[in-house]
């Protein structure tokens, strides 16, 4: 086991009930400047972390350095985080099928959706979990065409040896500015590489500032031209993006959260307690990109979140 120092997480948010204060989420959280300079930090930013999915735009650069014939929806979602819609479903199958493919092919493991309304049709119909609904099915079916594009063999593609997963490993370390301090299983079953929060905006902003017609631009305008391919109806990437037009917004698991603005600034949340009921990191981030001189009133409902009791707002979730 890799020993690491406890993070020295600080207060970003807190939550109140009735005039008290009931809780806090720590964690960290950097701002990039349009020009790339740190101008907003507070907390452990410099400490290697899990990005989880938030790294997703990174692995689809991979994709395209690789040959990866993606784009427009398919490079939205192979960068994203779906919620296991049927636009989604059919967008992973027809990913595989021009690569000749089919989903038997994914190393993903079987889930049901994430979107509400997508589970709720899921268990209406009496479906069994299957690996095009599971989130990351995306991601997975452009790692298989970057591998039948590139010749190399799709059986093993998770492998952190296989050359995808060295390309991807090379990518990341390449826009992140910064050495992969480990690398352990993510949820899907990839490698999953721990860098820096200050690192992880770093790769945004250095995929927001390349040069037009550039791997790393195309994936950025992918998402945000499609942001229903990389989230889905009612989640928080989608509806920030769609606000916010121009916007990149990625999540991650266990608490992250990563946003680069059209005019350059890039901002990465990390909550130290996982923020499971996501009521934290969309509003700690959004405070430090308006911090930043970015306007974010588009999405202003979003620097709060009301807290309940009897079936009533009470309190609310705010950041620090």
């Amino acid at each position: 086991m890799t020993r690491t120092p406890l993070p020295e997480y600080v207060p970003l948010a807190e939550v109140t009930r009735s005039g008290m204060r009931e809780s806090v989420h720590y964690g960290a959280v950097v701002g990039l400047s349009a020009d790339g300079r740190i101008a907003h930090a507070r907390g452990p930013v410099h400490q290697p972390m899990f990005p989880r999915s938030s790294a997703k735009p990174f692995q689809a650069v991979a994709m395209l350095r690789a040959g990866a014939p993606l784009s427009g929806p398919s490079l939205a979602i192979a960068a994203g985080s779906h919620g296991g819609e049927p636009l989604h479903e059919e967008r992973a199958r027809l990913i595989l099928a021009e690569a000749g493919l089919t989903p038997d092919a994914l190393r993903c493991p079987p889930d049901i959706p994430g979107g509400s309304e997508a589970r709720r049709e899921f268990v209406r119909s009496g479906r069994e979990p299957e690996r095009l609904l599971m989130n990351c099915s995306g991601k997975h079916a452009g790692m298989l065409a970057a591998c039948v594009a590139r010749g190399w063999t799709t059986g093993d593609y998770l492998d952190p040896g296989h050359p995808l997963q060295v390309l991807v490993r090379e990518t990341t370390e390449d826009l992140c500015d910064e050495e992969v301090a480990h690398t352990a299983v993510d949820g899907c079953g990839a490698p999953q590489l721990a860098v820096s929060l200050a690192g992880l905006a770093r790769g945004l902003w250095r995929m927001r500032t390349a040069p037009e017609g550039s791997p790393e631009r195309a994936v950025l305008a992918a998402m945000s031209a499609h942001p229903e391919y990389v989230s889905g109806t009612g989640r928080v990437d989608t509806d920030l993006m769609t606000r916010m037009p121009g916007l990149v917004s990625k999540i991650g698991a266990d608490g992250v959260l990563v946003l680069s603005a059209p005019s350059g600034e890039a901002v990465a949340v990390k909550i130290s307690d996982g923020d499971a009921a996501e009521r934290a990191r969309t509003l700690v981030a959004l405070d430090a990109l308006r911090s930043l001189g970015v306007d974010v009133s588009p999405v202003r409902d979003r620097l709060r979140v009301d807290v309940y009791g009897g079936g009533a707002p009470v309190g609310e979730v705010r950041p620090l």
